[in-house]
């Protein structure tokens, strides 16, 4: 029986070397466009018809527009509506990605830290440009909250430039380690009742 680990073990597909460079089609990839496909078909599929009465599926779409919607009115207010799609994009990518990581021997994108890693540093990357294009200068004031003594600075400072600057590192090891263990937990649970199942037809 294979191993809790190998289902996570990316396997190239076809095989692209440029340069000495691999830069391999992988079943990661292959899920990571399947991923794309499905959440975009869904989306243009329920909303194609535009009924006052919405069906399921565009009840479905509709639920789940409002509900990042809100979270990020709550969040960001209704400047930070102007992330929105941006925002929706990575959620449903993450959603249907993790839907699909719970078929039976499917492979899990958000279970690779190097995706979850660029997840995350996409949304650091565009947060910090948009505050240093928005406020200039003005951004580094996030690294002295407000009311903080000038004496307490020194160190208040360095904190939070590396609280800041890990938020990258945080996030994808967050996504990362939680779909990681699920799965390897799931795998070793049916591995259990695989192996219960045999001893109760022998015993």
């Amino acid at each position: 029986m294979a191993g809790p680990i190998e289902q996570f073990a990316i396997k190239p597909i076809v095989q692209i070397n440029i340069g000495g460079v691999d830069l391999s089609f992988t079943n990661a990839s292959a899920y990571m466009v399947l991923t794309v496909v499905i959440a975009s078909a869904f989306l243009l599929i329920a909303t194609s018809k535009h009924l006052v009465v919405p069906g399921r599926l565009q009840s479905s779409a509709e639920l789940l527009y409002e509900f990042v919607a809100k979270a990020l009115r709550d969040n960001a207010g209704e400047e930070g509506m102007r992330f929105f799609p941006f925002v929706f994009s990575l959620f449903m990518f993450i959603l249907v990605a993790n839907m699909i990581g719970m078929f039976p021997y499917a492979f899990t994108v958000t279970a690779q830290i190097i995706v979850t890693f660029g997840l995350a540093a996409l949304v650091f990357i565009t947060v910090t440009l948009c505050g240093i294009y928005k406020h200039g200068f003005g951004f580094l004031g996030l690294f002295k909250p407000v009311g903080v003594p000038a004496i307490l600075a020194p160190i208040i400072i360095p904190i939070e430039i590396i609280s800041y600057l890990s938020r990258p590192i945080s996030h994808s090891v967050r996504l990362f380690a939680v779909m990681l263990a699920g799965h390897i937990t799931l795998k070793v649970f049916a591995g259990f009742v695989v192996s219960l199942g045999g001893w109760v037809r022998w015993a």
